[in-house]
């Protein structure tokens, strides 16, 4: 592979801490997706898979920062993991590569934007405790704040 751009180092930077996610990280107008995330965001969204800069070597794919909640939406009801990765400087203030950061990480079961939520269904998420011979099993919606709990012993 030729030697990376800056961005393309950046991107990688980013994913090393994010690698449970599929990663959306902001070009301008364009949340763009590379490499192995590119080919999973593509085939999933149904959305074109090219490549960065016509190099074959690091897949591309991409959506408008304007419709974003919608492709999110997809991605969130397939399951996935997603973090968002922001430009957090003016990009005609700064010299060399934009700084960006990741701003936020979006689960399935994490997810309180009514605008990937549906409106007449609750979103729960669920965790399992044991401890000798005691359980504990939880539900919480984070959409509406939602709570139960079950606790008892195992025979």
């Amino acid at each position: 592979m030729a030697k990376l751009t800056p961005m393309i180092q950046q991107y990688i930077d980013i994913k090393q801490q994010y690698k449970d996610c599929l990663l959306l990280f902001r070009v301008g107008d364009f949340y763009e997706m590379f490499f192995e995330d590119a080919v999973i965001g593509a085939k999933v969204l149904e959305i074109a898979l090219t490549a960065r800069d016509g190099d074959k070597n690091i897949p591309l794919a991409g959506v408008p920062y304007h419709a974003l909640d919608s492709y999110l939406g997809k991605l969130i009801k397939k399951g996935f993991k997603v973090a968002i990765c922001e430009q957090v400087e003016d990009p005609k203030e700064c010299k060399g590569i934009v700084k960006r950061e990741v701003v936020r990480v979006i689960t399935p079961g994490t997810v309180t934007d009514e605008n990937l939520l549906e409106s007449k269904d609750n979103n729960f998420i669920c965790s399992i405790s044991t401890y000798s011979n005691k359980y504990g099993l939880s539900f919480l919606d984070n959409s509406t704040g939602e709570f139960f709990l079950l606790r008892g012993k195992l025979t």
